[in-house]
């Protein structure tokens, strides 16, 4: 039966603070990971467990002058702090992670919501792409009335106590995508609650994508970090894989 306070959207808004409602308060761990929407990869990942191997030394960024193993460095601990700050002050300040491919910006996110979700925190993460595909589908006439709503998906990207939008990645933004995505972030910004985002888009470069509304706002309530690679993460942990055989 759908919960007819949070239509099972697990939020409620309680003087425009969304907060769990009472149909998830007593929700197991397991419950709330699976409601959070993590990737099966990233379920277990932690900050503990961020390996700085990957990040050279010898090769320094040039925008920061900073070498990408100190990048690294600076963003766990953006990442850290985070924690703290939003434990105390759940209207604090989100983050921006930028990067290339494979520089380990969603393992970092995901290890924020590791731990707050084990504090019983609600955490929603949503690869970009993704919900705007899900929310396009629902134009569909031919779904079943009992299908999830457009109403439904935004509302839960608004109002839970942590989102994490993955992958804001250089795609073709129509204006209906940069409208979506303007909603959720002003929405939030409003509200002051936080978003912690990951992009492979130059810093210089996401208002060319999401315009001037939604740029302005994310810097507003972000703040920036940035992770650089020489090699992409993943493909260097196939070959850890595959040397083992």
């Amino acid at each position: 039966m759908t919960c007819k306070y949070c239509g099972d959207r697990g939020i409620i808004l309680k003087d425009d603070v969304a907060v769990p409602c009472s149909c998830v308060k007593q929700a197991s761990l397991e419950n709330m990971i699976r409601n959070s929407n993590l990737p099966e990869n990233f379920i277990n990942c932690s900050l503990e467990n961020f390996n700085f191997k990957y990040y050279t030394k010898d090769i320094k960024d040039p925008e920061t002058g900073l070498s990408y193993f100190d990048l690294a460095k600076y963003a766990h601990k953006a990442a850290d702090d985070f924690i703290k700050r939003f434990l105390a002050d759940p209207k604090t300040d989100g983050l921006l992670f930028t990067g290339n491919v494979g520089s380990g910006k969603t393992y970092l996110a995901c290890g924020i919501a590791n731990e707050l979700l084990r504090r019983g925190v609600l955490v929603l993460f949503v690869e970009v792409s993704d919900l705007l595909d899900r929310i396009r589908s629902t134009y569909d006439h031919s779904r079943s009335p009992d299908d999830v709503s457009e109403y439904k998906l935004l509302e839960t990207a608004r109002q839970v106590p942590l989102l994490i939008l993955d992958d804001l990645g250089a795609h073709n933004y129509t204006e209906w995508n940069k409208n979506k995505i303007y909603t959720i972030i002003n929405y939030r910004l409003n509200q002051r609650l936080p978003v912690i985002v990951t992009t492979n888009i130059k810093l210089e470069d996401i208002m060319e994508y999401l315009g001037e509304r939604t740029t302005s706002r994310l810097l507003e309530m972000c703040r920036l970090s940035k992770l650089m690679v020489d090699i992409d993460i993943r493909a260097l942990r196939r070959r850890e894989k595959d040397s083992k055989y």
